[in-house]
């Protein structure tokens, strides 16, 4: 992980929205680790919205729509199955300050999720900050195949339609990139997101 980190004595939700803003996000070692520190990447990973693409696969598991996608309706239990250990993440850095931070933000408007359901129980997820014209995402979680990756595009899908300009991934991975992801310098980055910034904040 490159870049600088810098821990910080109290973050409130208003000065993670600043941080935002400016391009910092923050993390924890560890879920049981109750220190924050801030995290500016020197190389920043984002989805193009005008180049996200899907496999051939993933296109023919959305046809036959298996779960119901649903906006903001369990954000707690999204942010609870991200921070969950999973069998290719035995560990996260949820802690309970993130969670408690990111919750502060949704009932603010500027924390959402896209959920994946089966009846009624909840098979992946993701979330994410909005501000201005941009789309953060933080975390997503996978209970049922294809689930988080189905969130995704949704989300993109979303994005578009309300006129959002920059999907942030923080970092890269080669998931992320079989979607369209890239890795942008810092200064470019600072660039994309001073313009999505001096937008209205939009409606996610």
């Amino acid at each position: 992980m490159k870049g600088t980190r810098s821990r910080q004595p109290e973050i409130t939700p208003d000065l993670l929205l600043r941080a935002y803003s400016i391009g910092l996000f923050p993390m924890a070692d560890s879920a049981d680790d109750p220190e924050l520190f801030w995290v500016e990447p020197e190389l920043r990973g984002i989805i193009p919205l005008d180049n996200f693409h899907i496999s051939k696969s993933l296109a023919k598991t959305m046809r036959r729509a298996p779960f119901d996608i649903r906006y903001d309706t369990a954000f707690e239990e999204v942010i609870e199955g991200c921070a969950a250990p999973a069998p290719d993440r035995p560990t996260t850095w949820i802690n309970a300050k993130i969670r408690s931070l990111y919750a502060t933000l949704h009932g603010m408007g500027h924390a959402h999720t896209v959920e994946a359901w089966e009846g009624e129980e909840l098979v992946g997820g993701l979330y994410g900050v909005s501000l201005g014209s941009a789309f953060f995402g933080e975390s997503m979680f996978s209970r049922r195949t294809d689930a988080s990756k189905i969130c995704l595009v949704h989300l993109v899908e979303r994005l578009r339609t309300r006129g959002f300009t920059l999907l942030d991934t923080q970092f890269t991975t080669e998931h992320l990139k079989s979607f369209g992801a890239i890795d942008v310098p810092k200064a470019r980055y600072e660039k994309m997101l001073a313009r999505a910034i001096a937008s209205p904040h939009l409606k996610f």
